[in-house]
């Protein structure tokens, strides 16, 4: 793809992710990413085949987005606890982003398609987070930051629960100091009496 290709192809990507963020993903038709796009049916179809395509396109540029942002947070001498307070951090940001999210469609995109496991790209995010946390939970307690008996089990503990008020949040609401209080707990057994 020539580099005007590739411009129309990410401004077809970035539109569509607003449509999804206001209707959803079950709602969303390709006439509404035309009518969002103003471009041709036809134009859109060069890119894309579905909305489910579209929408998969979308997913894998806001993780990549948000790996770029966690990344760029990490100052070279972090401590593996400072780590895993800036994903915490970032994972706080967006529990309470009720406004632009794309929670509610990424949800309805994987009840309804139920992807094969290999091209899930939740349970991919998810595995692939469990994986970082166990090796930052097991380099916490080599270096004493941390107290574990069970790195991946803490880390997959970490991911679900995180998951579970990720739901919360967009189907009953979830204060700040609530979400506050939950990372806390996550924290508490990790964490040496004397740094909490």
């Amino acid at each position: 793809m020539g580099e005007k290709s590739e411009q129309k192809k990410q401004f077809i990507v970035d539109t569509a992710r607003q449509v999804f963020v206001e209707k959803g993903f079950g709602d969303v038709t390709m006439k509404d990413i035309v009518d969002a796009c103003g471009i041709s049916r036809g134009g859109l179809y060069l890119y894309f085949d579905s909305t489910a395509a579209l929408f998969r396109e979308v997913l894998e540029a806001e993780q990549m987005e948000k790996d770029d942002i966690f990344t760029g947070e990490i100052p070279e001498d972090a401590t593996a606890t400072d780590i895993l307070l800036v994903f915490l951090k970032e994972q706080k940001k967006e529990i309470l982003l009720r406004k632009n999210s794309l929670a509610v469609a990424t949800y309805e995109y994987f009840l309804a398609n139920k992807p094969a496991k290999k091209d899930n790209l939740l349970r991919r995010r998810f595995l692939q987070a469990v994986e970082i946390l166990t090796g930052l939970i097991g380099a916490g307690v080599e270096s004493g930051e941390f107290i574990c008996e069970d790195p991946q089990g803490a880390a997959q503990n970490i991911m679900f629960v995180l998951e579970g008020l990720r739901v919360c949040s967009q189907t009953m609401g979830l204060s700040e100091s609530r979400l506050d209080s939950e990372l806390l707990y996550l924290m508490k057994d990790l964490v040496y009496e004397e740094l909490s």
